[in-house]
């Protein structure tokens, strides 16, 4: 708690002098009403008026609960680069609280739209949020906003303010692009990112690497199956080296296939392949159950 109140002090008021409210309390009472449920300002002040006692304990609340119109100013003037560090922060002073060490297993990477969050006039663009996930814990690790809705450039850019090392970073078919895979091993992270014809030349270099290794009948795989509310899917993984004339793509190693198969309760059934493209070494059993974690 009172690392918390510490970080959300060292974020710039950027109000005038004369702000009734104190900053670093209402940023305070902001996120603890977010855990809470809360989704916009009104929230926000109404969790403030109803525990305006118990808050009062803990941060600054000396002119009473904040309005919703108060919060919201200040949300508007915040600096989203100086939000972004303080958040991280709060990423690391929570994991370190609740007794965790670094990310070590699987660290997946997700861009989302904000629904409803765009500017007056701009429908068509809503705001982008790249996500960094800690699978394993299941504690986010860094968040950033786009500002351009450039996920790429995004996701590199939060990607230089980590330390990653002896993690497998996941991430949909966007990602799989040089940059991104040069920006993962600089963190001493490795990758599996999805592939598909986006990638046009990698993606046809791995379906023609699975062919032949077909044609053999001597590729190894790992078969899954699973059964439950009235569903029964089963996957096969199998893992193939890249041949020598494949494009380069900055630590490249193997490709990897899992071919699903889908039956519901009304017997329709329905099957998809995934390609992904690995930077490490791995059985085909791990392959699966890290793009599973994604």
């Amino acid at each position: 708690m009172e690392t918390l109140i510490t970080i959300s002090r060292e974020v710039r008021d950027p109000r005038d002098f004369n702000a009734r409210h104190d900053c670093s309390a209402m940023l305070f009472t902001s996120l603890i009403a977010t855990l809470c449920g809360a989704k916009c300002c009104v929230d926000i002040a109404d969790f403030a008026s109803v525990n305006e006692g118990e808050l009062a304990e803990i941060v600054d609340l000396r002119h009473g609960a904040p309005s919703h119109d108060s919060f919201s100013r200040l949300f508007r003037l915040l600096d989203p680069e100086e939000m972004a560090r303080a958040f991280q922060a709060f990423a690391r002073a929570l994991r370190e609280g609740l007794g965790l060490g670094p990310a070590k297993g699987v660290v997946a990477i997700d861009g989302k739209r904000l629904r409803r969050g765009y500017e007056r006039g701009r429908p068509f663009m809503p705001p982008l949020m790249v996500s960094v996930w800690d699978a394993q814990t299941r504690v986010s690790i860094a968040a950033r906003a786009s500002a351009d809705g450039n996920e790429i450039a995004a996701t590199l850019k939060v990607l230089k303010s980590l330390d990653l090392k002896g993690c497998v970073v996941t991430a949909d078919a966007l990602h799989c692009h040089p940059k991104m895979a040069e920006g993962v091993r600089a963190t001493g992270a490795h990758y599996a990112l999805k592939l598909k014809a986006n990638n046009g030349p990698l993606f046809a270099c791995a379906l023609q690497a699975f062919a032949q290794a077909d044609a053999s009948g001597a590729l190894a795989f790992y078969e899954k199956t699973e059964e439950g509310h009235d569903r029964f899917e089963r996957r096969r993984a199998s893992l193939v080296a890249p041949p020598k004339n494949a494009p380069p793509f900055p630590g490249l190693v193997m490709f990897g296939r899992i071919e699903s198969q889908r039956r519901i309760a009304n017997g329709r059934i329905s099957a998809f392949i995934l390609y992904v493209a690995l930077s490490k070494r791995m059985s085909p059993k791990t392959m699966m159950e890290t793009v599973r974690n994604h």
